[in-house]
C-alpha cells in the first residue's frame, strides 16, 4: 500500500473502496461504508468471492480456509477484515492516496462498467450465414439398455425406508405404495393436492418423526383436460397442484433429500417419450414437472434423481413396477420413457433447418405477436424480421409505451454515464437511498423504454407497422384485449413469438413462494393466455422462447426450468390441437453482449462452466431461419459448447460393462465386429471398442491397397448392424444406409482400435433407427499433443420387430459364355485376396453388369464361426460387379463412396448349393447403381439401391 501523504484519508478504507468501485462500476463517493455488499451493491457471491481475492491480494493477507463471505457483508465489514488481517496499517493518516482504481469522473458522469446496451447494435445484427455457423442440435428420443444391463443406482428400498408418496387419481399410486410395502418401506401417503401451508406442515410433521428417504410425486401422471377446454383460472390450479406443491415438497426436503442414498422420482403422461414423438406430447403440463426434476438435479447432483415418462395408459401395474425399477437402476440418465414396449431417454442430435417443407414468406402482410418485446434481445430481433418483411407488429411488454423524445432515453443514447449520474441525483434529491442496487433498476427500467422504442423504431423504418401494448403478460384479460384487436382488424396471426419472463436466479432452499411463483406465471400463464385469446384464429407459427435451464435444468432456476419445459411441452402439444400451426420452441443458452446473461458475474460463470455464450450476430437471425428455410415445428437447443450441461451423470452411462460383457461371452457364435462395450452414454450412445490385427483378419488381410490393409465397406455395414441389434435386441435388420467418409487404414500392418458409437430412436412405423459412426483415436507421437480423433464411416440402420419378407424373381442365369471376364483377369486389377476374391465371372451388357460368385471362398472372419448379420461378400459382389461395369465402360477403377439402401434378406448358406448372381444397373451413366443378388431359382438374397463410388486417378483396362 503506497504511503499517504494528504491529510485525514484512511490508506485501507481508500483502497478497498477502490477495489469495490472497480468491481461495481460506481465511483467511490457512491459507496457508503454501511452499504450491503449484494443486496445494495448488486455484488453477487461470485463477484464477492472475486472482490476478497482483489482485497487479499492489494494488503499481501494470505488465503483463509475457512472464511465465509457471509460474515462479511458490508463495505465496512470488509475494510474491518483488512484491519484485523493487517494491524501494522494503523488509521487515518495525514497522507495523499494513490489514485482510486475507477475510471475518474470527467464531464457530466464517470466511466464505469455497465452492460452493453442494445442501443449501441445496429438495427439488424448477422446473417442467415452466421446463424448457420452455430450447431442446431435437436433433442431426440434414444433407446437406452434394458435395466438388466445397468448399474445399481446405490438407493435401497426396505425396512428402512420411509417414502413420501404425492398420488395420482389413476391408480398407480396405489399399486406402487402396494409394492412399496410389501419390501417393508414405509409409504407416506398424500392423497390430494393440499394447499401450501397444509402440506408443508403435514412434510414438517413426517420430518420429524424420522429422516425421510426419498420422493415419489405423481400428480403428472392424470389425464389433464385439452387446452381449449382451460380458462385461466382452472389452468392455474392446475400448475398449482402439479408444480407449486412440489415446489413447495422438495423446498422442505431440500436438506433430507440430499445425499446419495436419497431419491426424488417424478412421474409423467406425455406419450412415452417426453413429448419427442411424431405425435407430440400428451398431458402437456407434465413439462413443468420435468423441468422441475431436472432443475433439483443439478442443485443435488448426488441424489438419484428421475422423471419417468409412460404412455396414455389405464394400467397400473407395469407403471409402479418401473417406478420402482428405475429407482434401484441405471443411474446414468434422468429422464426416461416407457414406450411401446421399450426404455428411452432424451439425447441431441445435430440437425440442419432446411428441410423437404416450404418455409414462410415474411411480407408486409406478416402479422407478428412479440412478448417481452422492449427485451434487448427481442428487440434485435423485432429489427431482423422487420428489415426482411416490413409487415405487421403487435409489441407486448410491461415496459411503458416509450415516448420518441423522451429526455432520459435520448441521454440513455448519448452518454448513459450521465444518466447514471442523473438518477443518483434524483434520490438524493428525493431523500432515497442512492444505492447502486437501487440506481440499476432506475436504469435497467430506462434501458427495457429505449428498447420498446428501439423496436417499435425499427419496425417504422422498414415500413412496417407498430402497435406497441404495455401488458401484463399475469393479466389474461389485457391480453385477451389485444388478440380481440388483432381478429378484429387481421384476422389472424402468423407469427406468435412468445420471449417475455424474467429470471431470479437462487436455490431452492432461498427461493421464496413469492418469486417462484412470479418466474413461473410469467412465462406460463402469458403463453396460455395468448393460445386461450386465440381460440378460432389462425396462427401460421408459434415461436416460444425457451431456454437451456428447460432442456437440462440448471441450478438456482427450479421455477425457470419448470416454465421453460412448459413452454416446450406446451409447443409440441399443438400437433394434436392445432396441427396447422408450426410450434417452434427455441432453448437459448446465454447471449453475449446482449441480455441479462451479460450482467454481473453471468460471463465468468458461463465460463467455468465451459458453456459459450452466444454470439448476437448468430442468435439474432435464428428465428428468421428456422420459419423460413423449411416447415421447422418442435425444439431445438441454440448455443456453441454446453459445457457442464453435456457431461454425463456417470462415466459409464449408468451400463454395467461386466454384465454386458459376460452376456456377449454366452452367445455361441460371438459377432464378427463386436468388441468391449464401454458405455451408454446419454451423450453420444452406445460405445465400443474393437481392436483389429490385419495379420489374423482375413477380410483385412485380403483388402490391401498397394499394401495398405484398409477396412471393407462392407465390414462397417457389418459394424452398423451389429450395434444396432446389440442395442435392440430381438430387433431386425431391415436397411442400411452408408456413407464412407475416409478409409480405416492399418498402417505398418498393426492392429488399430476402431470406435463405434450407436443411438436408436423410434421410428413412425414401430421401427427403430440407429445413427452409426465409426472412428478412430490415433495417439500423438509426444505426449504434450492431443489425440488425433478421425471419422470413417457414417451409417443408419432400420430395424423391425420382424424379419424382412423374403422376395424372389423371375430369373435366367446367363449363358457362361456371356461372362467373358473371369477371375484371372479381374484379379489381376483387383487388389483383394482370396477371401474377397469374390468374382468367379463377369460380364457386361450396355447399362447392366452381371456375375457369378465363386465357390468355396475361405473364410472372411478369424474365428471363422463369427457370425455376421448383414451377408458382407453378397454385398461385395455388389461393390465388384459395379466396379467391372466401371472398368469396361469408363475405362476407370473406383471405391465404394456410399448406399442410399442395401436389405439383407437371405444369407449365403441358404443357397444350399445354388449358385449366386449379382445384377447391376447403372443409373444415369453410372453417377449410381442398383443391384440385387440371386440365386439359380431367383430367391432375392441383397437389394442395394443407389450405391456411389468414387473414381480413383488413372485408367485400367480389362481387356
Amino acid at each position: 500500500v503506497a504511503a499517504p501523504v494528504a491529510s485525514g484519508i484512511d490508506p485501507v478504507e481508500e483502497r478497498v473502496l477502490a477495489i469495490v468501485a472497480e468491481k461495481t462500476g460506481y465511483p467511490t463517493e457512491m459507496l457508503d461504508l454501511d452499504l450491503d455488499l449484494e443486496a445494495d451493491l448488486g455484488v453477487d457471491t461470485v463477484k464477492q468471492a472475486e472482490t476478497f481475492v482483489a482485497v487479499r491480494e492489494a494488503f499481501d493477507i494470505p488465503r483463509q480456509e475457512n472464511l465465509q463471505l457471509r460474515d462479511y457483508p458490508t463495505l465496512a465489514s470488509v475494510i474491518g477484515f483488512v484491519r484485523t488481517q493487517r494491524p501494522d496499517l494503523g488509521g487515518p493518516v495525514a497522507a495523499t492516496a494513490p489514485a482510486p482504481v475507477s475510471a475518474p469522473v470527467s464531464g457530466n458522469g464517470v466511466t464505469a462498467d455497465i452492460p452493453p446496451s442494445p442501443a449501441a447494435a445496429p438495427a439488424t445484427i448477422g446473417t442467415l450465414e452466421d446463424a448457420d455457423s452455430i450447431p442446431r442440435r435437436v433433442p431426440t428420443p434414444a433407446l437406452r439398455p434394458t435395466l438388466d444391463l445397468c448399474k445399481s443406482t446405490g438407493v435401497a428400498l426396505d425396512q428402512k425406508s420411509r417414502v413420501v408418496v404425492m398420488m395420482d387419481r389413476g391408480g398407480v399410486g396405489k399399486a406402487l405404495v402396494n409394492r412399496l410395502e410389501k419390501r417393508g418401506v414405509t409409504p407416506l401417503v398424500i392423497e390430494e393436492a393440499p394447499d401450501s401451508a397444509a402440506l408443508e406442515a403435514q412434510l414438517r410433521e413426517w420430518l420429524a418423526n424420522g429422516p425421510i428417504q426419498g420422493v415419489y410425486w405423481l400428480p403428472a401422471l392424470d389425464s389433464q383436460p385439452a387446452l381449449e377446454e382451460l380458462d385461466l383460472e382452472a389452468w392455474r390450479e392446475l400448475n398449482r397442484q402439479l408444480v407449486k406443491n412440489f415446489y413447495t415438497t422438495m423446498r422442505t426436503f431440500y436438506d433430507e433429500v440430499s445425499a446419495p442414498a436419497n431419491f426424488l422420482v417424478s412421474a409423467t403422461r406425455l406419450g412415452g417419450l417426453h413429448g419427442y414423438g411424431e405425435e407430440g406430447a400428451t398431458n402437456p403440463l407434465g413439462g413443468a414437472v420435468s423441468g422441475f426434476t431436472k432443475a433439483y438435479k443439478r442443485e443435488r447432483r448426488d441424489v438419484l434423481i428421475k422423471v419417468v415418462d409412460f404412455e396414455t395408459s389405464r394400467k397400473t401395474a407395469e407403471p409402479a413396477d418401473a417406478l420402482i425399477a428405475e429407482t434401484l437402476t441405471d443411474p446414468g440418465i434422468v429422464e426416461v420413457g416407457y414406450y411401446d414396449g421399450l426404455r428411452y431417454t432424451i439425447t441431441l442430435t445435430e440437425q440442419p433447418a432446411a428441410d423437404e417443407q416450404p418455409g414462410m414468406a415474411l411480407t408486409k402482410d406478416t402479422v407478428f405477436v412479440v412478448t417481452g418485446a422492449a427485451g434487448g434481445i427481442t428487440s434485435a430481433i423485432v429489427a431482423d424480421l422487420a428489415s426482411v418483411s416490413g409487415g405487421v407488429f403487435y409489441l407486448l411488454d410491461l415496459a411503458a409505451a416509450p415516448a420518441a423524445n423522451d429526455p432520459r432515453i435520448a441521454l440513455f443514447r448519448s452518454d448513459k454515464e450521465a444518466l447514471k449520474r442523473q438518477v443518483f441525483d434524483e434520490l438524493k434529491a428525493a431523500g432515497e437511498r442512492p444505492t447502486p442496487v437501487l440506481i440499476d433498476k432506475r436504469l435497467q427500467a430506462i434501458e427495457r423504454e429505449e428498447a420498446a422504442l428501439r423496436a417499435i423504431e425499427t419496425v417504422q423504418a422498414a415500413g412496417g407497422m407498430a402497435h406497441y401494448h404495455s401488458v401484463n403478460l399475469l393479466d389474461g384479460a389485457a391480453i385477451a384485449a389485444v388478440v380481440k384487436d388483432i381478429r378484429q382488424r387481421y384476422g389472424r396471426i402468423d407469427v406468435l413469438l412468445h420471449a417475455g419472463g424474467i429470471e431470479i436466479s437462487r436455490t431452492l432452499p432461498d427461493k421464496q413462494p413469492n418469486e417462484f411463483n412470479l418466474v413461473f406465471d410469467i412465462k406460463a400463464d402469458g403463453f396460455f393466455s395468448l393460445l386461450n385469446a386465440a381460440r378460432g384464429m389462425p396462427i401460421g407459427a408459434t415461436v416460444a422462447f425457451s431456454s437451456v435451464a428447460g432442456r437440462f435444468g440448471n441450478g438456482g432456476q427450479t421455477d425457470y426450468s419448470s416454465a421453460n419445459d412448459l413452454l416446450c411441452k406446451l409447443t409440441s402439444n399443438l400437433r394434436a390441437w392445432r396441427p396447422e400451426t408450426r410450434g417452434i420452441v427455441i432453448d437459448w443458452t446465454a447471449w453475449d453482449g446482449i441480455g441479462m446473461a451479460t450482467r454481473g458475474s453471468i460471463p465468468r460463470l458461463m465460463e467455468m462452466a465451459g458453456i459459450q455464450m452466444l454470439p448476437p450476430e448468430a442468435g439474432v437471425p435464428t428465428i428468421r431461419r428456422e420459419l423460413t428455410y423449411g416447415g421447422t415445428r418442435g425444439e431445438l437447443v441454440v448455443g456453441k459448447s454446453l459445457g457442464i450441461l453435456v457431461e454425463e451423470f456417470d462415466p459409464d452411462g449408468g451400463l454395467d460393462t461386466a454384465k454386458v460383457a459376460a452376456k456377449l461371452a454366452e452367445r455361441t457364435r460371438p459377432l464378427a465386429m463386436i468388441g468391449a462395450v464401454k458405455a451408454a452414454k446419454l451423450y453420444g450412445g452406445l460405445e465400443v471398442e474393437t481392436t483389429l490385427d490385419p495379420n489374423e483378419q482375413p477380410y483385412l488381410f485380403d483388402h490391401q491397397f498397394e499394401g495398405l490393409p484398409l477396412l471393407p465397406g462392407v465390414m462397417s455395414n457389418e459394424a452398423f448392424a451389429e450395434m444396432a441389434t446389440l442395442l435392440a435386441p430381438g430387433f431386425h435388420t431391415a436397411e442400411i444406409r452408408w456413407v464412407a467418409e475416409r478409409p480405416f487404414k492399418f498402417y505398418r500392418h498393426q492392429p488399430r482400435t476402431l470406435i463405434l458409437n450407436a443411438t436408436i430412436a423410434p421410428a413412425n412405423d414401430g421401427a427403430l433407427v440407429a445413427q452409426v459412426t465409426l472412428r478412430s483415436v490415433t495417439k500423438p507421437p509426444k505426449p504434450e499433443l492431443p489425440e488425433q480423433i478421425n471419422d470413417h464411416f457414417y451409417g443408419q440402420v432400420r430395424l423391425t420387430r420382424q424379419p424382412v419378407e423374403e422376395r424372389t424373381v423371375d430369373f435366367a442365369p446367363p449363358d457362361a459364355a456371356t461372362l467373358t471376364f473371369d477371375a484371372e483377369r479381374i484379379y489381376q486389377i483387383y487388389f483383394h485376396g482370396p477371401a474377397y476374391q469374390v468374382l468367379e465371372r463377369a460380364g457386361v451388357d450396355g447399362a447392366r453388369a452381371i456375375s457369378l460368385m465363386a465357390d468355396n471362398l475361405p473364410p472372411n472372419t478369424a474365428p471363422a464361426e463369427a457370425e455376421t448379420l448383414i451377408a458382407a461378400r453378397l454385398i461385395e459382389l455388389c461393390f465388384q460387379t459395379a466396379g467391372i461395369w466401371e472398368m469396361a465402360t469408363k475405362g476407370v477403377m473406383a471405391l465404394p463412396l456410399s448406399i442410399d439402401s442395401v436389405t439383407t434378406y437371405r444369407q449365403p448358406e441358404a443357397a444350399a448349393g445354388q449358385r449366386l448372381y449379382a445384377v447391376v444397373s447403372a443409373v444415369d451413366d453410372g453417377a449410381l447403381f442398383d443391384a440385387q443378388v440371386v440365386d439359380e431359382s431367383g430367391r432375392v438374397y441383397i437389394v442395394m439401391n443407389g450405391y456411389r463410388t468414387v473414381q480413383l486417378p488413372g485408367g485400367v483396362s480389362l481387356t
